[in-house]
C-alpha cells in the first residue's frame, strides 16, 4: 500500500503573515519532521492561490482579508517547508478544497491501494474541506489527520474540525 502525505497551505500568510498565528507558527518543526518522514514522491502539497480580485469574491466578501494573492511573499510555501518539497507536487487551489487534487488520487487509487495523512492549515477550513472532499470521492482510502501538525483559526475551531472529521470516519491522530 502507498501512503501518500498531503501538506495543506503551509503558506506565510497562514503561518505568521495576514492570517498568521501562534499555533500555526507552533506547528511547523512538527510539519517539518513529518514532511522529513515521508519519501518525497509520496508528499504532496496545495497552495490556497487567489487573484487581485480577490476581496470581489464570495470568499473574499465572506472573508476580507487579503492573502495568498499569487506571486506576493504570502502566497509562497514557508521558505524551510518549501526546501523539504522540492519535487513535491503541488496543487493551486482557488478555494479551501482542491477538486483536481482529489481527481488525481482518485485516479491513482484505481491503479494501486493508497493511503491518505493530511497535515497543514487551517484545520476549521482547509484541511476539513479537503479531508472530506478525498473521503466523498473514496469512501474506502483509509484518511488520517495528524492533529499535531495542524492549527485553526482559532483553538476551539481546530477541535471542532477534528471531531467532524472523526465523525466522517477521518482518523485523527
Amino acid at each position: 500500500m502507498k501512503k501518500i502525505l498531503i501538506v495543506v497551505d503551509m503558506q506565510n500568510d497562514f503561518i505568521d503573515a495576514a492570517l498568521g498565528t501562534k499555533e500555526a507558527v507552533a506547528i511547523v518543526e512538527n510539519v517539518k519532521n513529518k514532511i522529513r518522514s515521508y519519501p518525497v514522491e509520496d508528499v504532496i502539497a496545495t497552495m490556497d492561490t487567489h487573484g487581485e480580485n480577490y476581496m470581489d469574491t464570495q470568499e473574499g466578501k465572506n472573508l476580507p482579508v487579503v492573502h495568498c494573492i499569487k506571486g506576493t511573499e504570502g502566497w509562497k510555501i514557508r521558505e524551510d517547508i518549501a526546501e523539504l518539497l522540492a519535487g513535491a507536487k503541488i496543487y493551486e487551489k482557488p478555494t479551501f478544497g482542491s477538486v483536481a487534487l482529489a481527481e488525481d488520487l482518485k485516479k491513482i487509487n484505481e491503479e494501486e491501494e493508497i493511503e491518505l495523512e493530511l497535515i497543514g492549515l487551517c484545520t476549521d477550513i482547509c484541511v476539513v474541506s479537503n479531508a472530506l472532499l478525498l473521503k466523498a470521492n473514496m469512501p474506502e482510502v483509509t484518511i488520517s489527520v495528524d492533529s499535531s501538525c495542524c492549527a485553526g483559526v482559532t483553538p476551539e475551531k481546530h477541535l471542532a474540525a477534528l471531531e467532524t472529521m472523526r465523525s466522517c470516519q477521518i482518523h485523527v491522530n
